[in-house]
């Protein structure tokens, strides 16, 4: 590391179960984040801060005005914006250290493939099922971990999925998708703004740990926490022998 990076990540480097080594991976990592909305926003701005050398955004939405409630990310003047190139200005604000990689397009299943085999990691802040599946599909294929977070209203849930290393994959522990209505977007039911900072920062540091080494991740655990009341829980997931995206060989 130069000494201006000893001096940015100084509070990293003295934590022992991070130190000199530990930085240094967060410098060689390269981290996939899938959308830069609402969860996406608050993990890459502290991945950056972090100092995750690569940081590759998908995402082929614009800015609207009634992101701003949540997606911190992005300011009032980029507003129509492509959401990759305004994180992207974001990004390099906090640390232009980070190399940046944009893919200003919608994942699907003839590109999916492609995109992620270029990471160490993905974080899934999508906002729909379908995705949701494509990306632990493919993260499965490709022996990748996934970080998948979701939110709505006051409630937020997150774990580390992570099958090639004993762990569940995302359809182990939500084989199906819900009815229709039964889980609508936040665009339908709301979703109160600082719940988004909670979750994503909690993507971000399970990413740190992950990379890292240190402590111990959500592999094995889906932590919810509800924000209306102030409560967090765990609960212990595993495996499903039946589970037709991971458990097929």
């Amino acid at each position: 590391m130069t000494p201006e990076q000893v001096e940015r990540y100084a509070r990293h480097i003295v934590l022992r179960e991070i130190g000199g080594p530990g930085q240094n991976k967060l410098l060689g990592a390269k981290v996939l984040c899938i959308g830069a909305g609402g969860l996406g926003s608050p993990a890459l701005m502290y991945l950056a801060a972090a100092g995750v050398g690569t940081l590759g955004i998908v995402d082929d939405d614009v800015v609207s005005l009634s992101n701003l409630q949540r997606q911190v990310l992005h300011d009032t003047d980029k507003v129509g914006d492509l959401k990759t190139d305004s994180a992207t200005a974001a990004i390099n604000r906090i640390n232009p250290e980070i190399t940046v990689v944009s893919h200003t397009e919608r994942l699907t299943e003839s590109n999916a493939a492609d995109i992620i085999s270029r990471y160490d990691l993905v974080l899934d802040g999508s906002d729909n099922f379908e995705t949701r599946y494509l990306v632990n599909a493919t993260c499965v294929a490709l022996k990748i971990p996934l970080i998948s977070a979701a939110m709505s209203q006051w409630e937020g849930q997150i774990s580390l999925y992570d099958p090639a290393n004993g762990g569940p994959c995302y359809a182990c522990v939500f084989p199906e998708r819900p009815a229709a209505g039964l889980a609508p977007s936040c665009a339908e039911a709301g979703v109160m703004g600082a719940l988004a900072g909670v979750m994503g920062s909690m993507m971000a540091g399970e990413t740190i740990k992950h990379i890292t080494g240190a402590g111990e991740t959500l592999c094995g655990q889906l932590l919810i926490y509800d924000a209306l009341y102030g409560e967090m829980r765990k609960i212990k997931t595993s495996a499903n022998t039946s589970c037709k995206t991971c458990q097929q060989g």
